[in-house]
């Protein structure tokens, strides 16, 4: 259903729970889109996507609509998760309920971020571009997040146990110096309440999880895997890795998989 469609939502009764499929859904379950052939140009740029529903609503004929927002939706950005523009209607025919154990959140998220025109910054994108085309365990999840500080912060918010960030590190080593650091998250308990701006052209991810933290997030382990950088660009527009923070990537790459794969066993062990 088109966006503009929600203002004739409001006039009609909600319902709590709908039959899709033989699965009963409801607010906060998540679903696959499919949306049926002919649809416009933004329900195809959805289809196969994941969303959580936020609600059941009926349209003008009466006739049963999810509304939905889009994980890792770039609006998100703005702040604005709950405004309508940035949900989105669909039939139950047009969803796919997701079994219960894909459903549930993921065990680590893997967060490449940095702003790709300021020269190594966007060490953590290529990192994550580069892991994104590999196969991993089920409840690993890996995104290029750049500089989109909010859509991170929202991410942080459903709770994985371990977040990975994958970033340029300046500390005074040799360019091209992979490091693991292991932020201290009391810090950040300390910090609570205290609103940390989100900058729009870079992202600052201390600040990033002091906003979660504010928001209600519950950070359980955070590990940073950085990167020396030779040099951040200094202004826009200055794109590319430098020679060492290149031939660094590959190393990165292993050292976060090499990662997963002990935090995996640690859960395993747990469990």
């Amino acid at each position: 259903m088109n966006e503009w469609e929600w203002q004739l939502l409001e006039d009609k009764a909600p319902a709590e729970s709908l039959n899709v499929g033989g699965v009963e859904v409801k607010a906060g379950d998540r679903v696959r889109l499919r949306p049926r052939q002919g649809g416009d140009i933004f329900d195809m740029a959805l289809s196969g996507m994941v969303a959580t529903i936020e609600g059941i609503e009926q349209d003008y004929e009466g006739k049963f609509q999810l509304a939905v927002v889009v994980d890792d939706d770039p609006g998100r950005d703005l702040g604005m998760k709950k405004q309508p523009g940035h949900r989105f209607f669909f039939s139950p025919e047009e969803v796919e309920p997701m079994p219960a154990e894909s459903a549930r959140r993921n065990h680590i998220l893997i967060a490449g971020i940095g702003n790709i025109f300021l020269g190594d910054d966007g060490f953590g994108v290529e990192v994550a571009k580069r892991m994104e085309g590999r196969s991993y365990p089920e409840g690993v999840r890996v995104v290029d997040f750049g500089i989109r500080g909010f859509d991170l912060a929202y991410a942080l918010m459903d709770g994985p146990d371990v977040t990975i960030l994958v970033d340029a590190c300046p500390r005074g080593g040799a360019p091209g110096t992979v490091y693991v650091i292991e932020p201290d998250l009391a810090e950040l308990d300390s910090a609570a309440g205290q609103f940390a701006p989100v900058e729009a052209h870079s992202m600052n991810p201390m600040n990033v999880l002091r906003v979660a933290t504010s928001m209600g997030g519950k950070l359980k382990r955070v590990l940073l895997v950085g990167c020396e950088p030779e040099s951040l660009g200094g202004e826009e527009g200055h794109m590319g890795l430098s020679a060492p923070v290149e031939a660094a990537v590959d190393q990165a790459v292993a050292t976060v998989e090499s990662l997963v794969q002990r935090v995996l066993s640690e859960l395993q062990a747990k469990s």
